[in-house]
C-alpha cells in the first residue's frame, strides 16, 4: 500500500468522529425539542445546558478535523 494511499484512509477514518458529533447533535436537539414542546415553561431553564452540550459535541467534532487533518497534511 502507497503511503498517500494510507494517509487518505486514515484522515477518513478519523472522519467518523464528525459523524458522531452530528448523530449527537441531532439527538441532543430532538430531544430537547420534544421536552420543550411537552412542557414550555421548563424549556427557558434547560436552554443553557442545550448550549452547553452543543458546545461539547461540536468541540469533539472539531477535534476529529484537527486529527484529520494532521494525518493527511504531515
Amino acid at each position: 500500500m502507497d503511503a498517500a494511499a494510507a494517509k487518505y484512509i486514515g484522515a477518513g477514518l478519523a472522519m467518523l468522529g464528525m459523524v458522531g458529533a452530528g448523530i449527537g447533535l441531532g439527538i441532543m436537539f430532538g430531544n430537547y425539542f420534544q421536552g420543550a414542546l411537552r412542557n414550555p415553561t421548563a424549556a427557558a431553564q434547560e436552554r443553557p445546558m442545550l448550549f452547553l452540550g452543543m458546545a461539547l459535541t461540536e468541540a469533539l467534532g472539531i477535534f476529529a478535523l484537527v486529527i484529520a487533518f494532521l494525518i493527511l497534511f504531515s
